[in-house]
């Protein structure tokens, strides 16, 4: 279940962090000339089950249609979103290709 905690952009350390009852979880990326890569997705143990994951995912993927970047979900997770979300598709670099 999705909660109401903000995820924030440490631009510093490349991930977008999203922390939960003490527990953070965080997606590592990269930019690239017009886009942004999404390259590993972190959820620690103690918020498994609870959507924080696609909470996480759903905030990344809009960030970057926000901010007119394309994607490329380097990161299993991501990728497996965006094909289960058509919204997101038509921004991704490589919906339903193989990575």
């Amino acid at each position: 279940m999705p909660n109401d905690a903000p995820v924030t952009l440490n631009e510093a350390a490349h991930r977008f962090e999203l922390v939960v009852d003490g527990h953070m979880a965080y997606e590592v990326f990269e930019r690239f000339p017009g886009g942004i890569a999404y390259l590993h997705t972190i959820v620690p143990q103690a918020l498994a089950g609870r959507g924080v994951g696609g909470q996480l995912v759903k905030y990344i993927l809009d960030y970057a249609a926000d901010n007119h970047l394309k994607v490329r979900p380097d990161c299993p997770f991501v990728k497996a979103y965006i094909d289960k979300h058509p919204e997101y598709q038509a921004n991704s670099l490589y919906h339903g290709a193989t990575l």
